[in-house]
């Protein structure tokens, strides 16, 4: 996994509306990027509808939000409309950018092993470096969590 104080590994990947979308295209601003396991799942609606409902709360803070998950457009955009968020969604379907980021692992349930993406939420500064690493983040408290570590690294 990226370590706090790391460069963050520039990418680019279609988002909900199969646009290219940059890490670099951010620069000198600070990222939120959240690693989820899949689109219209129970947690993962959880977790994005409360961004969705916070987004104003991480506007203040001078964050821009974009989440990540390994499935295609199609199903990213379905999610992202039928939700009416409100930020980026990223389609990574080929999994290159959550292994790049080490979110990328084996899980198990149900006795049975597969691979898939860790909930996890990386905070990139304005210079690109990691500055903070948010692993098992749960869906429930992911906007309070993130939101208390922004204003952490909010210059006073």
């Amino acid at each position: 996994m990226i370590e706090q104080g790391a460069k963050a590994p520039d990418f680019t990947l279609p988002d909900q509306d199969g646009n290219p979308v940059s890490l670099s295209d951010f620069e000198g601003q600070t990222v939120v990027l959240y690693f989820y396991p899949k689109a219209d799942t129970p947690g993962c609606t959880t977790q994005a509808c409360g961004v969705r409902d916070h987004l104003p709360d991480y506007e203040g803070l001078g964050a821009v939000i974009m989440g990540v998950s390994p499935d295609p457009v199609k199903a990213v955009k379905k999610f992202h409309d039928g939700q009416g968020l409100n930020f980026t969604l990223l389609a990574d379907e080929d999994h290159t950018v959550t292994d790049e980021y080490g979110v990328w692992v084996e899980k198990a349930r149900y006795g049975r092993t597969y691979m898939g993406a860790a909930r996890t939420t990386f905070i990139i500064a304005p210079d690109g470096t990691v500055a903070h690493v948010i692993p098992n983040v749960s869906p429930k408290t992911h906007d309070e969590v993130v939101l208390r570590a922004l204003a952490e690294l909010a210059p006073a």
